[in-house]
């Protein structure tokens, strides 16, 4: 019979329904069993119901799991293509100080805005002075390119050939032994003595280069005598006349005890034969290995106490335990000084004694990074403590602190810091703790860190805003608690110092401030007023915004406790109130 098809009807809607009805409950059940499908059904106009083939599903392609090499294509896909003055940046202005591992992860960036933070941190990781807003080291880099270029281009740029190469990579040279005709050439005894002719040459004398050793000599030959010198390691290269039969003899070959042909019997140079060729052979792989080093990147320092954070590397030794506070300075509206401070107790340090001094050396690397892992501020330092062999046990029970100040932003940050003993290299530390920077708001009474120092003193004019502790003009050594809740310790026979900025006093009509400043300490065992004073902001600075509270007060009246000292700003401009506390300890 001829299928034809009906007109809706109630029979229909049933049957549909029902249908319908019988696909839901099948599909439903092999969610969460092996039970089939219902088969797909086809409805005739005599009403039966006659089963049909199943058609396959095929999975959407759009929703389905991509395959790892599809993902990979995909990210590829994804990523905007270093161009420009990135790929400038990349393949000629840091060529030869950018390291392997820096240039895949410059690759591996997405987009612009990543390879802008990248390149900020790059420069700031090399800066010799992070404090200073000048980076010394990427000026004088691109001093040593702009003197490359005028000075040894030979038919490409001078950065690109490798006298170019070795000046940026490592400066001017102690002294250079320039020929730039070559000629007449009388050969030192090392390279076979006797006289010849050579290309132009040049060999460049340091006396010490970081990572490569003592007295370097590079030496460059322009075999083409068109000014493109290249380093060469066989010091032979030189000799125009090497492979002129009977000229240019050897010191041995003159008396016959070696033969021209000798020279080309392999090996990395080919001098031949000569008084000290088993010596230079001897060497071959020391100068293989200086050469290496020439031309690999500059190595970054501390690069062990970068890996040890990175990896957070299980401990051979007992851990170096060493104490941190952080404090906040405001600088500008949108940058804040933060202090970093370490102590470190010198019974942790290993000591080597040399000429009745003992000294202990310790490499300290440290970086602050933004919640989604992007590093902003770096800091490395080696610090040495000497101490007389004679005091070395006594000097034990005391402790030396460091102080980084970075300038950030507000926000939330993460600080990591690891130590290394350098005479016990298994002796390592790290710590690592989140930093909420605050931000300071114009209309809004607010302070900086309330900081109970060891000592605080005016610094001369010349030395105000640099230095180690230097805050403004006063030099500032916080006391660093063991940890973050426990009070610093004081003795007796001590002062308590402490130092407060206080921002955005209001300012009245009459163009003054109007800020009532009182002081407390309190016994926290009676909680009772030991100290009171007061002071207004008028008899500081009348017309300022801002001022600073600097308070030396001697401990010998208070009896061993544990106190707090409480600081209130009440600003009669804006009545805002504002308070800071610390607490401390006082020990016999």
């Amino acid at each position: 019979m001829k299928k034809r098809i009906l007109p809706p009807s109630a029979t229909f809607l049933a049957l549909l329904c029902v249908s319908v009805g019988i696909v839901a409950q099948s599909t439903s059940t092999s969610s969460g069993s092996s039970t089939p499908a219902a088969q797909p059904q086809t409805i005739h106009d005599d009403g039966k119901v006659v089963q049909t083939p199943p058609v396959e599903e095929k999975p959407d392609p759009l929703k389905r799991r991509m395959s790892d090499h599809d993902e990979a294509n995909r990210r590829k896909a994804a990523k905007v293509e270093i161009r420009g003055e990135y790929k400038k940046w990349l393949d000629e202005d840091v060529r030869w100080i950018i390291t392997d591992e820096e240039v895949r992860s410059f690759k591996s960036l997405s987009n612009d805005e990543e390879r802008d933070q990248f390149i900020e941190q790059f420069w700031l990781r090399r800066n010799p002075n992070p404090d200073s807003p000048e980076n010394e080291f990427k000026d004088e880099h691109y001093a040593r390119i702009a003197y490359s270029n005028e000075h040894f281009a030979a038919g490409k740029p001078g950065w690109l050939t490798d006298r170019g190469h070795i000046y940026i990579a490592y400066g001017k040279p102690d002294s250079i032994d320039s020929h730039p005709s070559g000629g007449n050439y009388e050969r030192p005894i090392e390279e076979g003595g006797g006289n010849t002719s050579t290309f132009p040459f040049e060999v460049w004398h340091y006396r010490y280069l970081a990572g490569v050793g003592d007295n370097v000599d590079i030496e460059f030959v322009d075999t083409c005598m068109c000014g493109d010198y290249h380093a060469t390691i066989d010091r032979s290269e030189k000799d125009a006349l090497k492979h002129t039969p009977g000229a240019g003899q050897t010191l041995y070959e003159q008396m016959g005890m070696a033969k021209q042909s000798d020279r080309f019997q392999g090996g990395m140079e080919q001098l031949g034969n000569g008084p000290m060729a088993s010596m230079q052979q001897s060497k071959q792989f020391d100068r293989l290995d200086r050469f290496a080093k020439l031309f690999a990147p500059p190595p970054v320092k501390f690069a062990d106490l970068d890996e040890f954070l990175s990896s957070s590397k299980i401990l051979n030794g007992p851990p170096f335990v060493f104490d941190v506070r952080t404090d906040y300075v405001k600088l500008t509206n949108d940058t804040v000084l933060v202090p970093i401070t370490l102590q470190i107790s010198n019974g942790d340090v290993t000591y080597k004694s040399k000429d009745t001094v003992s000294t202990g050396t310790v490499n300290i690397l440290g970086r602050v990074s933004t919640i989604t892992g992007h590093i902003v501020q770096t800091f490395e330092d080696t610090v040495s403590f000497e101490t007389p062999d004679d005091l070395l046990a006594k000097s034990k029970g005391g402790s030396h602190v460091y102080w980084k100040a970075l300038p950030l932003s507000p926000g939330r940050y993460k600080v990591e810091i690891a130590v290394k003993d350098v005479n016990n290299p298994d002796h390592l530390g790290a710590w690592k703790r989140s930093l909420d920077v605050p931000k300071y708001d114009d209309d809004q009474l607010a302070t900086s860190s309330l900081i109970l120092a060891t000592s605080m003193e005016r610094v001369p004019s010349k030395d105000v805003g640099t230095g180690n502790f230097v805050i403004g003009n006063t030099k500032v050594v916080p006391r660093v608690p063991t940890t973050i809740t426990t009070p610093v310790t004081f003795h007796r026979a001590q002062n308590l110092n402490f130092w407060m900025q206080v921002y955005n006093l209001g300012i009245g009509d009459n163009r003054r401030n109007n800020a009532t400043i009182d002081y407390q300490v309190l016994d926290l065992a009676t909680n009772k007023q030991v100290l009171q004073a007061s002071e207004t902001a008028a008899k500081m600075n009348p017309n300022a915004d801002q001022v600073t509270l600097e308070k030396t007060m001697p401990l010998g009246s208070l009896t061993p406790g544990r106190y707090q000292v409480v600081i209130k700003v009440n600003d009669g401009v804006t009545n805002q109130v504002i308070s800071q506390s610390a607490p401390f300890i006082v020990e016999q």
